[in-house]
């Protein structure tokens, strides 16, 4: 197995160059194969856990998912402070930074960034939850996309960039994570549930966070300082993807609906296309389906 992780590591070496030293210790980053092997495990729950949930009671959860969204919510705040701190308390420059020319700050920034990319492990819960609870619509192509690949990405990024202008990217998503997993934890509790009206705005701040990512990555394609200019490249390719997912996703869910919902109210018609009426199940879809206490 050794061996095998050698010639691995030798192998993305001579693709992307010499790793980076000051993380090699540091768990779960030594090697690859366990982080694929974390990918691999969550896939095969994503396929099998449906089909096992199938003809069983959905479980509520809701305990547990208060803990779990609030434990998130306090890590992302956390992240996002401690990163932002770090910056501005910094010769770090905004438009362009490496990861060499601030040693005391590079290893501070490392230090919470690991925490970002293990987080990206504790998010498979999401996926989890939506299986125990029978919500199995809610994973999508995206969903499943961005929470296998994120946690694979960080690995390389941690490796080879895991400071300087990588830290950008991870600050406002954490800032985005506080928003989401705090509308979450609310939203476990069924009696806040009628309070909560930002929903569909968490996605908008999500696609106002990949604009901005594209944009400030690209500067420092523009006005380059010494970080690898195809790590650049690659995160503006990959902010894309999201943007147009995301975009998808909101047009699909918000848009579409309300339109939808316009529509039918003209034609009389109180409830909506996918069974609610004014955020109520209607009389129709509950007769359909067992309501149940989540």
């Amino acid at each position: 197995m050794e061996t095998f992780n050698n010639n691995l590591n030798r192998f993305f070496e001579s693709w992307m160059g010499p790793r980076d030293k000051r993380v090699e210790k540091m768990l779960l980053l030594e090697n690859y194969p366990p982080t694929f092997a974390l990918t691999v495990m969550y896939l095969l729950i994503v396929w099998i856990g449906p089909k096992y949930m199938k003809n069983r009671q959905p479980y509520s959860c809701r305990g547990l998912m208060v803990l779990y969204n609030l434990g998130l919510t306090l890590l992302s705040f956390y992240m996002f402070y401690e990163l932002v701190n770090i910056v501005w308390h910094s010769n770090y420059n905004f438009i362009c930074q490496n990861t060499y020319s601030e040693p005391e700050v590079d290893i501070k920034v490392i230090n919470v960034l690991w925490w970002y990319y293990f987080s990206k492990l504790i998010e498979f819960m999401d996926t989890f939850f939506f299986i125990l609870r029978k919500n199995s619509y809610q994973i999508t192509f995206l969903h499943v996309y961005h929470h296998a690949s994120m946690l694979n990405i960080w690995w390389f990024v941690m490796n080879w960039i895991p400071c300087g202008h990588t830290y950008f990217g991870a600050s406002i998503n954490s800032l985005v994570h506080v928003v989401m997993y705090s509308y979450y934890c609310l939203s476990a509790i069924p009696a806040l549930r009628p309070y909560l009206w930002w929903k569909k705005y968490i996605t908008l701040f999500q696609l106002i966070q990949f604009f901005m990512t594209i944009v400030q990555t690209a500067s420092a394609v523009i006005r380059p300082c010494g970080f690898p200019i195809r790590w650049l490249l690659f995160q503006i390719s990959y902010m894309f993807t999201f943007m147009v997912l995301f975009s998808n996703f909101y047009f699909q869910t918000y848009k579409k609906r309300s339109s939808s919902q316009k529509k039918e109210h003209q034609n009389g018609s109180s409830t909506s296309t996918n069974g609610h009426a004014n955020g109520t199940p209607s009389m129709e879809h509950t007769a359909s389906k067992k309501l149940r206490v989540d």
